[in-house]
């Protein structure tokens, strides 16, 4: 395998890339990470502002710009609507005077269905 110059970077939403752009790194393999149910949320106003999921989701490019990986995050301004409960983890970092959000999570929003969350347009680069 050859180097390759990457970028990492966060996107302002999945919505920002075409969907045969997103579906071309696998998520047309999983319904819950498709460029259609994510972006069904953000049209919708399931994310986004003022819902406390912000999209934010992680992309990696090549030196061309080409998209080579992403992972459907979101910044989370509580833990609403989700699988993993660790409201008790906040309040106890909010007592010690900390604080817990926002917090970048990586998932599919709203749904406990399981699956590859890390999409990669060559499976190769796969783990």
């Amino acid at each position: 395998m050859s180097e390759t110059a990457l970028t990492a970077s966060l996107a302002p939403s999945v919505g920002s890339f075409s969907p045969e752009e997103w579906n071309a790194l696998g998520g047309d393999r999983n319904p819950f990470v498709s460029h259609q149910f994510l972006t069904s949320l953000e049209d919708s106003g399931s994310v986004g502002q003022g819902t406390g999921w912000q999209p934010a989701p992680l992309v990696i490019a090549g030196s061309d710009d080409a998209l080579l990986a992403a992972l459907p995050s979101y910044a989370k301004g509580h833990s609403q609507g989700e699988y993993v409960f660790d409201h008790s983890w906040a309040h106890a970092l909010e007592r010690a005077g900390g604080q817990y959000y926002p917090k970048l999570q990586i998932c599919a929003p709203f749904t406990p269905a399981n699956g590859p969350r890390l999409l990669f347009k060559d499976v190769a680069y796969a783990p």
